[in-house]
């Protein structure tokens, strides 16, 4: 499962809730070159990206997605 399918999944599956979620994304410049962002802030999950309110992050920058505290997706870092 890839990491746009993953958000999906925690939007549309009653048993899940999208705001449990931390989607942690390579941001350059960052400490890291990682920034996280809390599932609430997600406005809009598109074809190629999601929305916040502060910007649009393509779902190939994804490396990780957290749910109540545990990994759900991992991408390994190149």
């Amino acid at each position: 499962m890839n990491a746009k399918e993953v958000l999906s999944e925690l939007k549309w599956r009653n048993d899940r809730d999208l705001d449990n979620a931390i989607i942690h994304y390579v941001h350059r410049g960052a400490p890291n070159d990682e920034k996280a962002v809390p599932g609430i802030d997600i406005q809009g999950l598109e074809s190629s990206f999601f929305a916040t309110s502060e910007a649009m992050i393509p779902y190939h920058r994804i490396i990780r997605i957290e749910y109540d505290g545990e990994v759900i997706f991992e991408r390994s870092r190149r």
